[in-house]
């Protein structure tokens, strides 16, 4: 198999074309799970390590295959949270997807430039789960029992915020990979992002 070094990624992709065995059957089951006519190249920083490549498919699958969220709230804090932990090639990919989900374009600008919650166009009920999202990036343990309680007054359901702080912690390991490996200089550097509406639309079926 030969491997393609992406601009700026610390390490080497095997093309879609050149995968073999079990890379080339987790290729395809990538592109079953997201919809998308290619590999995103966040999977394709671990091609070389099928086993570590299954780990990421696997968080994947359960962050959006069938859950209790709406699909365009576990976009939403996915894109904030890549926000908070500095990933801005994160931000672009699921700001993205938020939109093909049904998120405005003042949600997506206001999530790739805010600088804290209270500065995105959120009712209450939503501004406290990504409250709580911002906390989990940032210090999950100073979460108090109490602030928890505060969240589920919003409206929230303990399944929903299991599953918000399941999302949160996922894109904390996400956003590490991708800086760390050299992925996540810019938004406009996702394959993802610049799909066309023809993409849009597998993503979204």
């Amino acid at each position: 198999m030969s491997e393609q070094q992406v601009p700026a990624a610390r390490v080497p992709l095997i093309e879609e074309a050149d995968a073999t065995g079990r890379t080339a059957e987790l290729y395809d089951l990538i592109k079953s799970r997201t919809g998308l006519p290619f590999v995103p190249d966040m999977f394709r920083l671990v091609s070389t390590r099928p086993d570590l490549m299954e780990v990421l498919i696997t968080g994947y699958t359960g962050v959006f295959g069938d859950g209790v969220l709406p699909r365009a709230t576990r976009e939403m804090i996915s894109a904030w949270s890549s926000k908070v932990n500095g990933c801005p090639y994160c931000v672009g990919t699921h700001n993205w997807f938020l939109a093909q989900f049904g998120g405005t374009e003042e949600l997506t600008h206001a999530i790739a430039t805010a600088d804290k919650p209270g500065e995105l166009p959120l009712d209450a009920k939503h501004l406290a789960l990504i409250e709580l999202v911002t906390q989990v990036c940032t210090g999950a343990y100073r979460i108090t029992d109490e602030e928890w309680d505060r969240v589920a007054a919003a409206g929230w359901n303990n399944d929903e915020m299991l599953e918000a702080v399941f999302t949160a912690g996922l894109f904390a390991f996400i956003n590490r990979l991708v800086d760390g490996y050299g992925l996540g200089s810019s938004m406009t550097r996702s394959r993802v992002a610049s799909q066309s509406e023809a993409g849009a639309d597998a993503a979204a079926g």
